[in-house]
């Protein structure tokens, strides 16, 4: 099957390079040059410029747009609008707002185009172990393309599936994130729980693989911790900041909006703005109050001390 790709990011590049060995004519564009030479390298098809892409792709065209969520997809939507034509279909694979996408579906179906929407999961193993990809749009849509989610897919009947209409795809993907930031997050409670032993001197990879095979907490989450701990338990050249998606916001925002307590993910969402302060002025009022009411001790900070 012939298809365009726009960005070749970690994700896209991959995805360019399994579609490719799959037997599917890609052809990318991107705006890092370099990034193009390595695509063609793998057998893709190289572009310059997006009017340069569409001219290369048979009507009725298929592209797939995997660029950065939020401003940079839009303004490729809008550029390819004024280069495509009815019938062609645009399918998103970034971690846009499911919320937007479906404001661009309605968009696009006005000037003739259908929009497919692709929750994309796999990061950086999804070339060699594949993709799961949670699919929204027209069911008409969703078939043609049929050939290209089965080669990105784990296999040709697992890891994808149509989930419903134009944005019901970014959703799933959302709630996705959402309960991943969860799982993280506990596995994370639980390590430093055992690492805070220090009594007993555990060896953190050992437990983590010990975890791997036939418990219930077992998953692919815990096979990446368990080689991240490999060389290194104390993760000395780490540093404890860690970003968000957005996705973890959105979950939050919706189950808000859908009256749907979720503390788990909340929480999880909110200890990652923790990890990101370098002192908490919350922490420290803490510790004023308790010194007010009852007399408790507080440390100075390392500033002040002699």
């Amino acid at each position: 099957m012939e298809l365009g790709m726009i960005g070749l990011g970690k994700m896209g590049a991959n995805m360019t390079t399994r579609l490719v060995k799959g037997g599917h004519r890609i052809v990318v564009f991107d705006r890092n040059p370099p990034k193009v030479e390595a695509a063609i390298a793998e057998g893709a098809d190289g572009s310059e410029s997006l009017e340069e892409l569409v001219s290369k792709i048979s009507m009725p065209r298929g592209i797939w747009v995997m660029v950065q969520a939020g401003d940079a997809t839009q303004i490729v939507i809008d550029t390819l609008v004024e280069l495509l034509s009815p019938g062609d279909i645009l399918i998103e694979g970034g971690n846009s707002n499911y919320k937007d996408t479906m404001r661009r579906a309605t968009k696009l179906k006005e000037k003739g185009f259908d929009l497919v929407d692709v929750g994309t999961s796999g990061g950086i193993w999804g070339l060699t172990e594949g993709y799961s990809m949670m699919v929204g749009g027209s069911a008409e849509a969703v078939a043609r393309f049929r050939p290209i989610f089965e080669t990105l897919a784990p296999s040709s009947e697992r890891g994808w599936g149509h989930v419903g209409p134009s944005g019901a795809g970014h959703f799933v993907k959302m709630v996705h994130n959402g309960i991943e930031y969860g799982l993280m997050q506990a596995y994370a409670e639980g390590f430093e729980i055992l690492k805070s032993k220090e009594e007993f001197n555990l060896d953190l990879h050992q437990i983590a693989e010990l975890w791997r095979y036939g418990s219930v907490v077992r998953s692919w989450l815990l096979d990446l911790t368990a080689e991240a701990l490999k060389d290194d338990q104390d993760l000395s050249d780490i540093q404890g900041w860690v970003a968000d998606s957005g996705e973890g916001r959105w979950t939050v925002k919706d189950a808000i909006d859908l009256d749907v307590p979720a503390p788990v993910i909340t929480l999880s969402l909110l200890m990652r703005f923790v990890s990101r302060q370098e002192e908490s002025y919350a922490a420290k009022l803490l510790a004023v109050m308790r010194g007010q009411f009852g007399g408790h001790a507080v440390k100075p900070s390392i500033s002040e001390t002699p």
